[in-house]
């Protein structure tokens, strides 16, 4: 049952899950390429035949929940009816869009958003930020029924990944504003892979277990495991004690890239906005749209994970606004998580403006 589980979970996300540090990885790179089942959703969706133009967009996705609000344009593309020539390539770490991103190699990707303001830092604010495009994606697991608001969490042990990443800040901010010190009140175990963490709660028995963990990983242990529930969803709870949203992921673009292909560039972003509401609107062809794109490897996974994952599209002001206050929950507790200082008002893009 261990063994089925951890397969379970491999399948449901290859990697990039976490998507808020970047690690070192030997998965090579691979272009999309829908298959057939995926150029026959795109025939009935109504999509912008394609534009006879030079501008081409190279643009990065990771593996995971970020990058599922592209696949529709994705697959508009492949089947020659996007706007622009949307060159979209699905990568296994942050790590290896980086050096991409920076040299020119990529124009647009979907990266973490602390990376992105990192980003900033580094290029001296070569990188802007066009969009959210995924908000939070963690949820509290148990194997009781305990736990129902975090004040619950008093004096036990929570099980998670990421120690020293934004999944342990979002934990401890969230303990502190709710009147818990992380450090006194309960005990925040790390463990290196979520297969650990499952692994500890197919074999709790009469034992609670509790844990955070991210989509699409909540969805397959919930499915595979009787006694693990959904207590918390830390996106609500975010919300409860923040006038910003939890954001996980951020669309990001080259500023020259940007320059030089402005009126393309706010184009690309009206399609970018479909290509989200499309998947939030029609979940069952997008979900096989993610499994073609191996962005999780079965579709019916894909169909159950894609509701929980909290795809969106926010740009302008209120883009701006819930970035910004994001990054200053986690510059209060690690200015380096962000690039050391926070980045200027030229960081976020704004096509009205």
């Amino acid at each position: 049952m261990k063994k089925m589980i951890a397969a379970l979970l491999a399948l449901a996300m290859a990697a990039g899950l976490m998507g808020c540090t970047a690690q070192s990885s030997s998965v090579p790179d691979s272009s999309l390429a829908p298959s057939s089942a995926a150029s026959e959703v795109e025939q009935d969706s109504g999509a912008t035949e394609q534009t006879d133009t030079d501008t081409v967009f190279q643009i990065a996705g990771l593996k995971g929940p970020t990058t599922m609000g592209m696949v529709k344009l994705a697959s508009d593309f492949e089947a020659g009816q996007s706007r622009y020539d949307y060159q979209v390539t699905m990568y296994g770490t942050a790590d290896e869009i980086v050096p991409k991103l920076v040299s020119g190699e990529v124009d647009v990707a979907a990266i973490p958003a602390n990376l992105a303001a990192t980003l900033y830092a580094r290029t001296e604010g070569q990188i802007q930020v066009a969009a959210v495009n995924t908000l939070g994606v963690l949820y509290l697991l148990d194997t009781g029924d305990s736990i129902h608001s975090m004040a619950d969490l008093a004096g036990k042990t929570i099980y998670t990944t990421g120690k020293g990443t934004t999944p342990e800040y979002v934990l401890r901010y969230l303990l502190t504003e709710n009147g818990l010190d992380p450090d006194q009140d309960v005990t925040i175990e790390f463990k290196s892979e979520a297969t650990e963490v499952a692994a500890l709660m197919q074999q709790a028995g009469d034992q609670e277990i509790i844990a955070m963990l991210p989509q699409p990983y909540v969805t397959v242990l919930c499915a595979q495991l009787e006694n693990v529930r959904v207590a918390l969803d830390m996106t609500e709870e975010w919300d409860k004690v923040s006038d910003s949203g939890l954001i996980t992921g951020v669309l990001v673009a080259r500023r020259d890239f940007i320059e030089a292909n402005s009126d393309a560039f706010d184009l690309f972003l009206q399609d970018y906005a479909a290509s989200t509401q499309y998947v939030n609107e029609n979940i069952e062809q997008a979900a096989q749209l993610v499994a073609d794109f191996g962005i999780i490897e079965k579709a019916a996974v894909a169909q159950k994970a894609i509701p929980a994952c909290n795809i969106t599209y926010i740009d302008g002001e209120q883009m701006k606004q819930d970035v910004a206050g994001y990054l200053q929950v986690l510059y209060e507790q690690a200015p380096d998580s962000v690039g050391g200082s926070l980045p200027g008002d030229d960081f976020y893009y704004d096509a009205n403006a």
